[in-house]
């Protein structure tokens, strides 16, 4: 991974908005050559767009996917859909604001998605069928990166923890293996592949981790059961990057939430002793924010290990306010003064369209615009960081 070693470099967290032409074919479940050139060109247009907004370090914008962490269904053997069961996502949240949560997810999370969200159990053995695709998308990004300025490029795959049940922590996921460790390190023998042709490709690998954050922040479980998942969490991403060199992995942790109350999120203090098992250099988490701005203090404490690179968000994905260029380059100089300059990329709290939706949270052209915000603020602190 490329450091900030003369300015404060720029990327995001990897999932943009669809074009029509993709979510109309999305949802009609028209694959085939007509849904895969529709995608081919919404990768060219979106890493253009990116180019073009200021984003150095930038991806295909998961065009290709219906969902950040839905996809697999398409590309692991062993899993077979449950319509209408799953955990309650959230649950502290949802009981502390029943009448918000209702709504929003009939708007912003199953009701807006262009496929249905089902939940999977794993009923066989595990294994990689996505050969096919992991190409495909490797080559639509390397096509489009052939026509467009930038410092590096990165891909995202969901971490083993996020296979099967959407919170990824409860054990009716698993109606195969003897047990719940067995489950999950099937899934990281499997995702290895995807991970390792993504690597191999050039790119850096991205690997998303929501539900590190879900399970230690799970209220209904007793605190050792959740550091005890959690040890399993981080075991199997570990296992998954088995091989790969870890400055060519980014590790991105979130609240699996956008626009919300969020008084239930865990803090980055608790998190941090788990994130920083992860052989991974960059690791990427939500800082910009109102429930998290304030957790860069957590710095002051917690040295950064020298292997390490922080990608904080300074641009947030669950409002449509455009954050000003002066408020993002004090979070990042800030920050920079605690863990040095050289080891801060600009990034955001997490991605813009999670899902393949017609009505992402952020409207597309403000998302553009605090992109454009993004670089004007990394500008400002590179001015005052290396002046």
């Amino acid at each position: 991974m490329r450091h900030s070693t003369d300015r404060i470099l720029t990327t995001h967290v990897g999932s943009l908005p669809r074009p029509a032409a993709v979510l109309d074919l999305m949802k009609a479940g028209r694959g085939g050559p007509e849904l895969d050139d529709a995608i081919r060109q919404a990768v060219d247009e979106v890493v253009g767009e990116q180019a073009a907004h200021g984003v150095d370090v930038v991806t295909d914008g998961e065009q290709s996917k219906a969902g950040f962490f839905g996809y697999v269904a398409e590309r692991l053997t062993g899993f077979e859909p449950r319509p209408g069961t799953g955990p309650e996502l959230w649950s502290a949240e949802v009981r502390a604001f029943p009448e918000y949560y209702a709504e929003y997810f009939r708007r912003a999370m199953t009701g807006g998605s262009v496929v249905t969200l089902d939940p999977l159990v794993c009923v066989g053995p595990v294994a990689y069928r996505g050969q096919e695709a992991i190409a495909r998308d490797v080559a639509n990004l390397k096509a489009a990166l052939e026509r467009q300025p930038h410092v590096e490029a990165f891909m995202p795959a969901v971490a083993p923890s996020g296979i099967g049940f959407m919170a990824g922590s409860s054990d009716a996921v698993n109606e195969y293996y003897p047990s719940y460790q067995e489950y999950l390190f099937a899934n990281a023998d499997a995702l290895h592949e995807e991970y390792r042709a993504i690597v191999d490709a050039g790119f850096l690998l991205q690997v998303d981790d929501p539900f590190l954050t879900d399970i230690l922040g799970d209220t209904t479980l007793e605190l050792a059961a959740r550091h005890e998942r959690a040890d399993l969490f981080v075991a199997a991403a570990n296992r998954a990057l088995d091989g790969i060199p870890p400055d060519r992995v980014r590790y991105h942790t979130c609240y699996s939430i956008n626009e919300g109350p969020r008084v239930h999120d865990v803090a980055l203090a608790d998190v941090l002793p788990w994130v920083l098992k992860v052989r991974a250099t960059g690791l990427s988490f939500e800082a910009a924010n109102a429930r998290h701005e304030h957790e860069y203090h957590t710095f002051e404490t917690v040295k950064l290990p020298d292997d390490r690179l922080l990608l904080p968000g300074v641009i947030t994905h669950a409002s449509n306010i455009v954050e000003h260029p002066e408020l993002i380059a004090e979070r990042l100089t800030r920050l920079a003064a605690l863990v040095g300059r050289e080891n801060v990329i600009a990034s955001g709290d997490c991605g813009f369209s999670s899902q393949a939706t017609y009505r992402p949270e952020v409207d597309p052209k403000v998302m553009w615009a605090k992109f454009d915000a993004m670089r004007d603020g990394a500008a400002l602190a590179s001015e005052r960081l290396w002046r």
